[in-house]
């Protein structure tokens, strides 16, 4: 059975003639008498009385509601499908780890805002192993993470270098570390550390850097929020590595204090992945070239790219969850 003979089946319903029912389905009539011998024949019944006016059989008389209903609800799919491809949809939905949350995400979404207001926006901070797994599962549209090639390695995948930033470390403005303008590893590895929990792409960068320097990693407390790490390192000894962007706000602390680290440096890859059918729709490919535009940037520019978000206006149409 196919759609169109149960639409040729509507037709001649409706106008009670196969002439008619073939101009209005806009082939010929002896089309329109093969579809129907032919849904006849799957079937096993006859649909119509062939006398002057095609009238509907007991049969017939069954199929009409659901050939009826099959063809509308084929018309909403193909009208739903057809709004999607042009931009006609309801909402967007990111999932982007924190500090991207935080600090680079805002001046992007405010200028989607403005170019599709009747899309509501969905933002959620996650790690990157979380957010990845939502967009496979298909709960969001895009996600902003950490780079993982074992998690990234899919071909419907499409994965978009962004930046790559070092890692530093925040501390107490009184720590004994703050006395050094570059922190060597090994002092570093010497303290108690505050980490992201697990499945934050920062705990396992920081697990591995301290397997390949062969010391041990003292990680004391696992957090998930920046607001955290900053009011936990200020109570004691414990430092915390975390990425630049995140230490924005650090900078203007004085309880606090930043440091780099000295070489080797370690660094991290922030990545844009959707998948390849999700670029097809307008809305989530104008999304990836704003985030291309104002947050694939270099590094070293990536803090002034901060300070500008932070004199935004509120966003109105982005919902955090």
């Amino acid at each position: 059975m196919r759609l169109e003979q149960l639409q040729a089946f509507l037709a001649i319903a409706e106008t009670g003639s196969f002439q008619q029912a073939a101009r209005k389905c806009n082939v010929t009539q002896s089309t329109i008498s093969r579809q129907i011998q032919s849904l006849e024949s799957d079937l096993g019944v006859s649909l119509f009385h062939r006398s002057n006016q095609a009238k509907l059989t007991l049969g017939g008389e069954k199929l009409l509601p659901h050939a009826t209903k099959i063809c509308q609800e084929w018309q909403n799919a193909t009208q739903e499908l057809a709004e999607l491809l042009t931009g006609k949809q309801p909402e967007l939905c990111v999932a982007a780890i924190p500090s991207i949350c935080a600090y680079n995400l805002p001046p992007v979404l405010q200028k989607f805002c403005q170019d599709y207001p009747a899309v509501q926006l969905r933002v959620t901070s996650l790690g990157s192993d979380r957010a990845l797994k939502v967009l496979k599962d298909g709960l969001v549209d895009v996600a902003i993470v950490m780079n993982n090639r074992f998690l990234t390695a899919s071909p419907e995948l499409i994965v978009d270098a962004l930046y790559t930033e070092p890692i530093e470390v925040l501390m107490a403005a009184d720590h004994p570390l703050a006395q050094y303008s570059e922190i060597p590893w090994q002092e570093i590895t010497n303290y108690p550390q505050i980490v992201f929990k697990i499945g934050y792409g920062m705990q396992r960068l920081i697990q591995d850097q301290f397997q390949r320097l062969d010391a041990n990693l003292n990680a004391v407390l696992e957090l998930n929020t920046l607001d955290a790490f900053r009011g936990m390192v200020r109570q004691g000894n414990a430092i915390a590595l975390l990425p630049k962007t995140a230490l924005f706000d650090a900078h203007y602390d004085p309880t606090l204090a930043v440091r780099p680290t000295s070489e080797p440096t370690l660094n991290r890859q922030v990545v844009l992945v959707t998948t390849c059918d999700r670029l097809q729709i307008p809305p989530i490919a104008h999304f990836r070239s704003l985030v291309h535009k104002l947050i694939g940037i270099d590094s070293a520019n990536t803090l002034t790219q901060v300070a500008s978000s932070k004199t935004k206006n509120p966003l109105s149409h982005a919902i955090a969850i």
